[in-house]
């Protein structure tokens, strides 16, 4: 059987003793990086009353996981066998998902048990009292691609959590302002570690916060909801962004009345 088991997102404290038990009964770890899992299980080990086990310890990640799977497919309802990631929920923007996909098609049992998630702590940290939010990952690193999820997410009438890197998180501010500097935006730095900080306001108020702000970390943000009324609020925006006919007429389509063909013939004669 195969057990997705969550790991703490900072704090080592935050581990289940559910998962503890799970550890100490493997006979296979599957780890996104086997180097983390191994410094995760020492830790526990000296402030615990666990024992770390002498089993393999295998990587598991988006680059080598389809040809792993054909190593050790045997093994996985065979053994007891555990996959974590390097910090938090399995699955999520995570590789584990092949794993998922894998036992399902083979009829594998496997089980996911509850734990910490980075998304859901900041989405509580945020504040914002609506009850829904739909979860975007990491933006792609740059391009039009970049620009146009990003576009896409901040028109949502929902609101939205991201994923950044701290070399790119006040890239992505600059360009959260750029588009609309009075949205409302949580950013949270480091959660559940000694580091940990908050900052809520406007996209323009947090762009200026981030002139002292130390960027090292990993961070999650969650960006407030558009505004019903304001359906057409980013045309312009969109018009300046160096994207190709085709994306720039899908976004103008959602945000406007105008059907995607219409836009993409005036854009194509302008």
């Amino acid at each position: 059987m195969l057990t997705f088991i969550p790991t703490p997102i900072g704090n080592p404290q935050d581990i289940t003793i559910r998962a503890l038990r799970y550890f100490e009964e493997a006979t296979l770890f599957l780890c996104e990086d086997t180097r983390e899992t191994k410094r995760l299980l020492s830790i526990l080990e000296e402030r615990f009353d666990f024992t770390s086990p002498k089993v393999e310890f295998l990587s598991f990640h988006e680059h080598n996981g389809v040809a792993r799977l054909s190593e050790i497919s045997e093994r996985l309802s065979q053994e007891s066998v555990v996959y974590v990631s390097d910090a938090g929920m399995p699955v999520i923007s995570d590789p584990g998902q092949i794993l998922v996909e894998y036992c399902q098609q083979n009829s594998i049992e496997y089980d996911v048990l509850p734990g910490a998630s980075a998304v859901t702590t900041a989405y509580a940290a945020s504040g914002f009292k609506e009850g829904r939010f739909l979860f975007f990952g990491f933006l792609p690193h740059k391009g039009s691609e970049r620009s146009s999820l990003l576009i896409e997410a901040m028109n949502q009438m929902d609101n939205v959590i991201l994923y950044e890197a701290p070399h790119r998180i006040e890239k992505l501010i600059e360009e959260i302002a750029h588009i609309d500097e009075s949205r409302e935006v949580f950013f949270a730095k480091e959660l559940s570690k000694k580091f940990q900080s908050y900052y809520r306001g406007s996209a323009k108020e947090i762009l200026e916060q981030f002139k002292s702000i130390n960027s090292k970390g990993e961070w999650v943000v969650v960006i407030q909801a558009k505004k019903e009324q304001a359906k057409a609020l980013y045309v312009d925006d969109i018009l300046a962004f160096d994207l190709q006919p085709k994306v720039k007429a899908k976004l103008l389509a959602k945000i406007t009345e105008k059907s995607t063909k219409s836009w993409y013939q005036k854009l194509i004669k302008s």
